[in-house]
């Protein structure tokens, strides 16, 4: 089985935004601005399956201090390019209750997820939710999403974007770098 045809023209069609190392940069800030933080709060880090896959990997070894990690497996795409009522296919095994957590997930646009996943943490007994994103769309939040995260990387227009662990229709989360859908 090849290649569907239409993920290959997308790729061959798709503008890079962020280079590979242009995103690395960003992991070395964000994990700088996350160890000022939260270094000695005994943290569970949460990582959002799949999208928040790549980031918590690349940052993961940047963290120089100790920590339990952990996932979470909520999604609002499945391998559609829109989103819809939010699944959640798994919860995490960590004891979440009087710890810190701290969110990774690949990118902030809406902020349903995050909001929902964030909740979900406090109702199981966190005593602080923090959030930490690649990206962040901040012209698409709606009602009732996450306003803003506490870890910020790259801000990126209103477009949709595959690669670094995002996706299109499943496809592309291996690519090297952010791109742009045109």
């Amino acid at each position: 089985m090849s290649i569907p045809k239409r993920i290959q023209e997308i790729y061959k069609k798709s503008v890079c935004l962020h280079t590979r190392e242009e995103i690395e940069k960003e992991l070395d800030r964000l994990a700088t601005e996350i160890h000022q933080e939260i270094s000695e709060e005994n943290p569970v880090l949460l990582c959002i399956m799949i999208g928040g896959l790549v980031v918590t990997g690349n940052l993961l070894h940047r963290l120089d201090f100790p920590l339990e990690l952990d996932y979470i497996h909520a999604t609002r795409y499945r391998g559609k390019i829109t989103g819809s009522e939010l699944h959640w296919k798994a919860e995490p095994g960590s004891n979440l209750k009087d710890r810190t957590v701290l969110i990774l997930d690949d990118i902030l646009d809406q902020g349903l997820t995050l909001q929902a996943v964030t909740d979900y943490c406090y109702t199981k007994g966190a005593k602080n939710v923090l959030t930490a994103v690649l990206l962040d769309k901040t012209e698409c939040r709606i009602e009732g999403g996450l306003k803003k995260a506490n870890f910020t990387g790259l801000e990126i227009p209103n477009h949709y974007v595959f690669g670094y662990g995002l996706d299109y229709e499943e496809y592309l989360r291996n690519a090297p770098g952010i791109f742009m859908v045109p």
